[in-house]
């Protein structure tokens, strides 16, 4: 059906990341790829000032180190990537970058905040060049 998947992963919430990649699996073609993509989020200068030095490269090492035991459960042609900035905005662009056909996002139930700001899923799906499976 899909030759190129992103799966966004959130890291934090194991079990649904776990579920989309058996969705994403039974999705993909034969030969298709399947690219875990994981975000790790900014923290403020103000915060990281108050923080060790080598704080982002260790939780990039971290997230690395975990996706890349997600990706070895996928058979076949499965590559994880992490990347840093706005999680949306780094979905999206990581669909663009590596042409993606269907980006794949877990979403919570939307609580009272993200009807005012919205959630990531919100936004993915909002400005995606491609179609979006959203689980839930």
């Amino acid at each position: 059906m899909y030759k190129n998947i992103i799966v966004a992963i959130d890291l934090s919430h194991g079990e649904a990341g776990k579920e989309l990649i058996d969705r994403a699996k039974s999705l993909v073609d034969e030969g298709g790829t399947i690219r875990l993509v994981h975000v790790l989020e900014d923290v403020p200068s103000y915060i990281a000032a108050e923080l060790p030095r080598d704080l982002n490269a260790r939780r990039q090492a971290e997230a690395k180190v975990e996706l890349g035991l997600l990706a070895k459960e996928v058979s076949g042609n499965a590559t994880a990537e992490v990347r840093t900035g706005a999680p949306a905005s780094q979905i999206l662009q990581a669909a663009e970058d590596h042409g993606a056909d269907l980006i794949m996002i877990a979403s919570h139930r939307p609580g009272l905040s993200d009807y005012f700001i919205g959630s990531t899923a919100a936004r993915v799906v909002r400005h995606s060049q491609c179609s979006v499976l959203i689980a839930r």
